[in-house]
């Protein structure tokens, strides 16, 4: 088949920046825009792609991929972490699998920060109480939060958001910055902000805030679970942007609503796209839709990144950001 009649198999409505680099060198089949195509839909629409471009709600594993047919060169995951594929299942049958980092780390980062704030600063439970007419008058102990100024940040997985994160955590708001990546010291940003590697466990008993940075894997499954969470001060605030079960949510749910902990700010869930009932009825976690990478700029820049990936392996050249 020539590269001209190859089908790009885009699971999901993407940003037009990524459609348009398409242009007519391929045929084209564009997935819904509200929902995440079924197991069995995702079967039948695959079939003889050259490329699939999923999200992460596809699981590709080798069953996907037959379905594919031979012909398949190709999947060019539209996000930083790749979980949903089988990794194994790409190269037993030579597919190349890519995706999407590096575009997105200003987005994620801000949002982590945005999370931080708004539970630190009670964001939401301030709305709920004006909209509800409870707003009298201005009182010294209305809503009170921690400041963030002076405070220990402790950053778990030191990657490219990890240490946007902690830039921004240092430089913008005078934080004191730890961190831990599995034993890993980046002296560059220990010289330009003064951060200092740590322990896990000292990341979790003396940091005021903790931020979540790291790939789904078995080893970071529940890396985070009720003898973490106890172990964290009963002032601290976790936020995380990583991965859902990182993080066992239901042990977090009960340290949230035993005050365990402080707060909690989530984007990504354990059971997603849904989350642990209780979460619903708490005050103090704010919550997201998996949208930390939000923005026009990201969502653009990931989809032409897809995109290029794409174009370049059906054109028999190396991908640009190649999964190993």
């Amino acid at each position: 088949m020539s590269q001209s009649k190859s089908t790009v198999a885009v699971t999901n409505k993407i940003p037009d920046a990524g459609i348009k680099l398409f242009q007519d060198k391929f045929e084209l089949k564009i997935g819904p825009t509200d929902r995440t195509l079924k197991a069995a839909e995702l079967l039948s629409f695959v079939k003889g792609a050259a490329a699939i471009l999923p999200l992460l709600g596809n699981k590709i594993d080798g069953r996907v991929m037959d379905a594919a047919g031979k012909q398949l060169k190709i999947v060019a995951n539209y996000a930083v972490g790749y979980d949903n594929i089988d990794l194994a299942a790409a190269k037993k049958r030579k597919v190349i699998v890519t995706n999407t980092p590096g575009v997105l780390t200003e987005a994620v980062a801000e949002h982590a920060f945005t999370l931080l704030t708004a539970v630190a600063r009670r964001i939401v439970e301030s709305d709920k109480f004006l909209r509800a007419g409870k707003y009298k008058s201005w009182m010294p102990e209305l809503l009170l939060g921690p400041q963030l100024q002076g405070k220990t940040l402790g950053i778990i997985g030191l990657g490219r958001i990890g240490s946007r994160v902690a830039e921004i955590g240092a430089l913008g708001y005078g934080m004191k910055v730890i961190y831990f990546d599995r034993g890993k010291k980046d002296r560059e940003l220990d010289k330009k902000i003064g951060a200092e590697a740590a322990s896990l466990r000292k990341i979790l008993t003396a940091s005021d805030f903790i931020s979540l940075h790291v790939p789904l894997t078995p080893q970071t499954r529940h890396l985070i679970g009720r003898v973490e969470l106890a172990t964290m001060k009963k002032s601290a605030i976790l936020i995380n942007t990583s991965r859902g079960p990182v993080v066992d949510e239901v042990a977090l749910a009960a340290a949230l609503q035993h005050k365990v902990i402080w707060g909690a700010g989530l984007d990504v869930f354990e059971f997603e796209p849904q989350f642990t009932p209780a979460l619903k009825k708490l005050d103090n976690v704010v919550m997201t839709p998996h949208t930390a990478s939000a923005t026009h700029e990201a969502r653009d820049e990931m989809a032409i990144l897809a995109a290029k990936n794409i174009i370049s392996v059906l054109a028999g050249q190396a991908p640009l950001t190649e999964v190993k």
